[in-house]
């Protein structure tokens, strides 16, 4: 690999996980306590159904990592406040997508994070409802017209919408599944493949490492643009790392139906690059991913560093 690939802070996996648990326990906290609330009943149901008890929940953990890269000693206090809003927002647009591309009309899957899906659960209208709620309430979390967040300032908060909305939008998330629908039966090369899943996939991760940076304001120019880099490069890894499991783990170690991308004919990085070609696409990524944060000139990054490397060695 790279000769920079060590640069970046190192953790042991002790480190990241006693750093991982009480970030944690406040984003289900938080969760816990803003989902659903002031929904009909059976609406709360599925949306509660949809985002609790499951999911790694690796972009808050980005939101919050980054956060914590961008910030100083000086750092105000609502940061913290931004910073939590901000990433369980993004994983609300992230519940939201699995509630829809698990439809019938869309992936036709039964199975996600080791239950039901939701509309096994709740119904198909249900599913619909309850995915187009949490996308609502993504955005409510970040600007509440409740004066809630008053704290946070006014552009602090409309640029965490803007990046969320272009990383869930047509020129993000929902871009890169019109492709990937388009795509099924098809052979897509290399460039085309790694367009789609930018936008499918590592658009949100990377919005969720540009939404912690925004947290903490303006950014010098070689922070901003290296978290930018380390986002896009971790958000690809994450999806090369995602093809290499459908085809190496079974459904009980995934949560959702293995082999599915397969059994349907989708392009991935295995059918293109093959088993080893995959996991050294996910290696190089990393080295990218982590020269990204070593350029950003920044002082702690070594959340995020630790973060991607779990992210690859799911495979491993």
């Amino acid at each position: 690999m790279d000769g920079r690939l060590m640069a970046a802070p190192t953790w042991t996996s002790d480190e990241l996980a006693a750093w991982m648990r009480p970030q944690l326990a406040r984003v289900e906290s938080a969760l816990e306590q803003w989902v659903g609330t002031g929904a009909p009943a059976s609406l709360a149901e599925a949306m509660r159904y949809a985002v609790l008890d499951g999911g790694k929940r690796l972009r808050p953990l980005l939101v919050l990592a980054a956060a914590r890269a961008a910030g100083s000693d000086s750092a105000p206090a609502w940061l913290h406040d931004a910073a939590l809003r901000a990433a369980c927002g993004v994983e609300l647009i992230h519940a939201y997508s699995l509630v829809h591309d698990d439809m019938p009309c869309m992936d036709n899957d039964v199975l996600r994070r080791g239950k039901p899906t939701v509309h096994v659960r709740f119904g198909e209208a249900g599913a619909l409802l309850a995915g187009d709620a949490l996308q609502a309430q993504a955005f409510e979390l970040i600007a509440p017209l409740d004066g809630a967040a008053v704290a946070v300032p006014a552009q602090v908060q409309a640029r965490l919408v803007a990046l969320l909305a272009r990383g869930a939008g047509a020129c993000g998330m929902a871009g890169g599944q019109a492709i990937d629908l388009a795509s099924v039966g098809q052979r897509l090369d290399e460039a085309q493949l790694r367009e789609m899943h930018r936008l499918k996939t590592g658009a949100l991760l990377q919005a969720s490492v540009e939404m912690g940076a925004a947290c903490a304001g303006e950014l010098p120019s070689a922070a901003a643009h290296g978290l930018r880099d380390f986002g896009a490069a971790i958000g690809l890894a994450f999806q090369v790392v995602d093809d290499v499991l459908d085809v190496t783990a079974d459904s009980a170690t995934l949560g959702k139906t293995a082999g599915k991308d397969a059994a349907a004919d989708k392009p991935t990085y295995v059918a293109l690059l093959g088993l080893d070609g995959a996991r050294a696409e996910a290696d190089r990524l990393l080295a990218q991913a982590l020269a990204a944060l070593d350029a950003s000139g920044l002082a702690d990054t070594a959340a995020l560093a630790a973060l991607a490397r779990m992210v690859v060695a799911r495979d491993r």
